[in-house]
Parts: structure tokens; sequence; C-alpha cells
């Protein structure tokens, strides 16, 4: 007697793609605080839908969006940056993706520099780096007054 087999194939895809989460689900799935998501919601970043009893549920449009926020945030971007990002309606989006563009070079540059420093650190035989003419070198657009290419307001702590 032969044996038949049915396969049942569950696109896992589908089932995210028709899914929804809690504000806490949410803010679990993307290691947030749950105020996190409110406040990207008060000011406009995210909309999520609300059930019968008025909680949020946030579909894969939501997901979406907040991993293209978390994603932005830690590459720099301001929140109201994100916002033109996002906004299909958004007027002056090439300018912010411009600025962030030049942004994102002049801290390519500043880390650049920090591993050439922390290199020479390392190999460096004088053990008060300061006495060191070559690590001056490293800080001298500081030192004689010149304008560094990234400021303190813009350091990300």
């Amino acid at each position: 007697m032969a044996v038949a087999s049915v396969y049942l194939h569950v696109n896992m895809k589908a089932r995210t793609r028709n899914a929804t989460w809690t504000v806490g689900e949410l803010a679990a799935r993307f290691d947030l605080p749950t105020n996190v998501l409110r406040h990207w919601e008060s000011i406009g970043l995210l909309a999520p839908q609300r059930d019968a009893s008025g909680y949020r549920r946030y579909d894969h449009d939501d997901l979406v969006r907040v991993a293209v926020i978390v994603r932005n945030k830690s590459a720099g971007m301001s929140l109201e940056q994100i916002r033109v990002l996002i906004d299909g309606e958004a007027k002056g989006r090439h300018e912010v993706l411009e600025a962030h563009l030049r942004d994102l070079d002049e801290r390519i540059r500043a880390i650049e520099r920090s591993r050439e420093m922390t290199e020479h650190a390392l190999r460096c035989q004088a053990h008060d780096i300061v006495a060191c003419p070559r690590f001056a070198g490293f800080v001298a657009d500081l030192t004689e007054g010149r304008t560094p290419a990234v400021r303190p307001d813009q350091w990300h702590l």
C-alpha cells in the first residue's frame, strides 16, 4: 500500500507581514524603551493603528519604519532628518541626504585620524604621549586654534 504524504509549506514572511505587535513587543524587538516609540509617535514618525480597546497595534510597515529610524539614528541622523527621509511628501529630502553624506564623510575622516592616533600610541616608545612629536601632529589643528572637523556639539556620546 502506498503512503500518501502531504507537505504544508508555511510562508513565514507572509505571516510576519500580516502580524501586529503591541508597543511592548515592538520595543522589545528593537531593545528600545516603550516611551521611545511613544515619543516617535508624538512627533509624527509613527502612526500605529489602534485596536478596539484603543491599544496601539504596530504592523509590518511600522516595523520597517522603526528599523529605518533605528538604523539612521545609529548613523547619526537627527529625528528631524529622519522625518524628512521617510516622509514621501517632504521637501528638501535630497538636501538632507546630501548633508548627511557630508557629515558621514567628516566622521569617517575623524575616525580614521583617531585610529591612526591609537595605532601610533600603541607602538610609541614615549610613555607620555603628549611629549611625542608625531602624536602632537595628530592634534595640531586643535592646538593651533584651527576649527576641528567635528565640533564637540556634534559628538555622539
